[in-house]
């Protein structure tokens, strides 16, 4: 088995042109209907050179979801930054999970995380990746809750651990167009959990904006 290449100056630029078409792909037609020549074709380049940059096809599933993720946590980190109040960092959370993605991203993020579930399950390449994904994730939300002032003591750790699963859970009905669980609906859903559980005094609903989408359709 080929050994992927190493990341260098001089191989990146053609390294991220691989990862963006497999993306693409991907979203577009689903892992098992995606093929190494296919990636190479839409990439420019030969079968050969995707697999030794890459060494197999769940490697590259897994490095185009990290490329995807990339530019998110890059933009997201920033922005929150910029918001000092606990209540809207969680709003741009549940926004970035639950509504729909804007127009310059890559087209049909959640189908990437559907791919690696299904193939985390039996696959452990997958399973690792699938694992060091979350764990940024859940480690944004940690911060998001300590860099808070709260009038009682919560567990950070095991908030983002119910919080991730529950917009998890909530996404996949976004994604699917449940006729129940729209973006409005899954964004009341989250607020009221994150108001119950870290005891914030509850609002007024904001109207629900488009975001980055990290893991929107």
């Amino acid at each position: 088995m080929a050994e992927p290449a190493p990341a260098t100056e001089n191989n990146e630029a053609r390294r991220i042109q691989m990862l963006r078409a497999a993306a693409e792909l991907i979203c577009e037609r689903g892992f098992s209907e995606t093929r190494i020549s296919d990636v190479a074709k839409r990439a420019g380049v030969s079968s050969a050179l995707v697999i030794y940059y890459f060494g197999t096809r769940d490697r590259l599933l897994v490095d185009a979801l990290r490329y995807s993720e990339e530019s998110f946590y890059e933009a997201a980190e920033q922005m929150l930054a910029e918001v000092s109040s606990l209540r809207d960092r969680l709003s741009l959370l549940i926004q970035w999970t639950c509504v729909p993605e804007g127009k310059n991203e890559i087209p049909g993020a959640w189908g990437l995380w559907f791919d690696l579930w299904a193939q985390a399950f039996r696959h452990d390449e997958v399973k690792t990746g699938r694992v060091e994904l979350d764990a940024r994730w859940r480690r944004m939300i940690v911060d998001a809750v300590q860099s808070a002032e709260l009038e009682s003591e919560v567990d950070a750790k095991m908030f983002a651990l119910e919080f991730s699963a529950l917009l998890d859970g909530l996404s996949i009905q976004v994604a699917l167009e449940d006729p129940d669980v729209d973006s409005t609906v899954a964004y009341d859903i989250a607020m009221r959990f994150a108001e119950r559980e870290l005891e914030m005094p509850r609002e007024k609903r904001r109207p629900v904006a488009a975001g980055r989408g990290r893991r929107s359709r």
